[in-house]
């Protein structure tokens, strides 16, 4: 799995001048046809989404080029769970986040359990992000 932008025109164009480089051995990924279809969770609704695939030229793995609005293995959009992290910064409960966002209790006291467990992890890595774009 490769995150990528958003735009497809530009993902394209990415991939097929070779700009995209393999997760597993930093080869040069070239165009592979699409992965399967995806039903996917976005504040508007259920969207359709069918993302590009990249093989390598050097180990010859194939790639899912994910946009970076999906999770992996998620079925909500990161906007989704963005607004139920936000709103438990802001002090509401999980019960209330859930209903808000019309997704099961469960789901979302995943999402924010998750995070909590995670979140010296994410610390640490947006504080190296802001070093190296402020030294």
């Amino acid at each position: 799995m490769v995150m990528v932008g958003t735009d497809r025109v530009e993902v394209e164009r990415s991939l097929v001048s070779g700009e995209l480089s393999c997760p597993s051995c930093q080869g040069v990924l070239a165009p592979w046809g699409h992965a399967r279809s995806r039903s996917s969770r976005g504040l508007d609704g259920t969207v359709r989404h069918r993302p590009r695939r990249g093989r390598c030229t050097g180990c010859r793995g194939t790639h899912v080029l994910l946009a970076q609005v999906w999770l992996w293995r998620r079925a909500d959009a990161v906007s989704v769970i963005g607004t139920a992290l936000e709103a438990k910064a802001a002090g509401v409960g999980h019960r209330s986040i859930a209903t808000g966002l019309g997704r099961p209790v469960s789901t979302v006291r995943g999402w924010l359990r998750r995070f909590a467990a995670r979140a010296e992890q994410v610390r640490s890595e947006f504080t190296r992000l802001l070093v190296a774009l402020d030294p």
